[in-house]
């Protein structure tokens, strides 16, 4: 049996590529109000919200289970990208590495997410973390739903100690 592996689904979201990038690039620590049943708090554990390659520390429930997720982001704007790779937390008791990936295409109004769930598991004895790529499809249904009803017009952007209204 295989350590290595990778987990993929497709999803037709309701949110464009470029929203969906949006809120993970600018507006990160709003993701637990999209998501709250599986999303309870984010914090920066390193830099801050907007820096590329900061790290924040999540908190969430999975399996009716309360654990924690250390991570740092990455964005390839070009080519609609967005990686998340798990440094810490609760799901290295069961993996070496944890790396989650949207690769997100324009479709009509919204888009279609390729939601890839890259894993190595610590032993053969571990099975395939496919909870965890079920809990990362809960999340981002959640979240197209949260930021597909809110306007970019006039939203609120939090850089540092600033805000800056867009138009």
């Amino acid at each position: 049996m295989a350590l290595k592996g990778k987990l993929e689904t497709l999803l037709e979201l309701k949110s464009s590529p470029n929203k969906f990038l949006s809120l993970w690039k600018e507006q990160a620590h709003q993701v637990p109000n999209h998501a709250p049943t599986n999303i309870q708090g984010v914090h920066v554990h390193d830099d801050d919200w907007v820096t590329p390659d900061s790290i924040k520390v999540w908190r969430y429930t999975i399996d009716g289970r309360a654990e924690v997720f250390k991570e740092k982001i990455e964005f390839d704007e070009e080519k609609k990208i967005v990686t998340i790779i798990g440094l810490e937390g609760d799901v290295f008791k069961i993996c070496k590495v944890l790396i989650v990936t949207w690769k997100l295409t324009p479709k009509g109004q919204g888009s279609l997410a390729k939601v890839t769930l890259e894993y190595e598991k610590l032993n053969e004895n571990v099975h395939v973390p496919y909870k965890y790529l079920d809990f990362v499809i809960s999340m981002t249904r959640d979240i197209d739903e949260g930021i597909s009803k809110v306007k970019m017009e006039g939203y609120m952007y939090i850089y540092k100690d600033s805000f800056i209204l867009s138009n």
